[in-house]
């Protein structure tokens, strides 16, 4: 499974934070921006610590593990690769989540004198902290359940290559 880069979060978030931010330029041409949701940075946040609450299970069960501490709980391998799965999708999600949000507030901005845009940029500001905390907790678990490198091989180049 290969590891999600926070280089790559912080390009689908700027490139979705610019075509959010255009379409809601074009949608306010309109008169008819959509309202950001009120939940949305409540369940963004929900997410977040769903992820981290498993990152510091995760981790103290491995350190346990490590440590063979007697009566500590095995982590299931298959477990922890849902979990890094689970962190992954739900870092892309939360970087386009992000991006739409940032977006949107980048518009609400122009609007701060009326107080229901004020409300909706102020709400869309959360939801864009809580994406970003979604996103570094989902970072972390991917970091938790990262297998040890191997230090059996000396060298550090894997075993040799087969003839063919």
């Amino acid at each position: 499974m290969k590891l999600l880069r926070l280089r790559l979060l912080v390009g689908i978030t700027v490139v979705t934070t610019a075509l959010s931010w255009a379409g809601a330029k074009l949608w306010a041409s309109l008169d008819t921006l959509p309202a950001v949701p009120g939940a949305a940075p409540v369940v963004l946040a929900a997410v977040a610590v769903i992820l981290l609450a498993t990152a510091i299970s995760l981790r103290s069960r491995l350190k346990a593990a490590r440590e063979r501490q007697s009566g500590a709980k095995r982590v299931d391998p298959l477990g922890a690769a849902r979990a890094v799965v689970l962190a992954q999708a739900s870092a892309l999600v939360s970087a386009v989540v992000t991006g739409i949000y940032a977006g949107a507030g980048i518009q609400l901005l122009g609007e701060l004198d009326v107080p229901a845009r004020k409300d909706q940029a102020i709400t869309a500001g959360l939801a864009v902290l809580a994406g970003v905390a979604v996103i570094a907790a989902a970072l972390w678990l991917q970091h938790v359940c990262r297998l040890p490198e191997n230090h059996d091989d000396p060298g550090g180049h894997g075993p040799a290559p087969t003839p063919r």
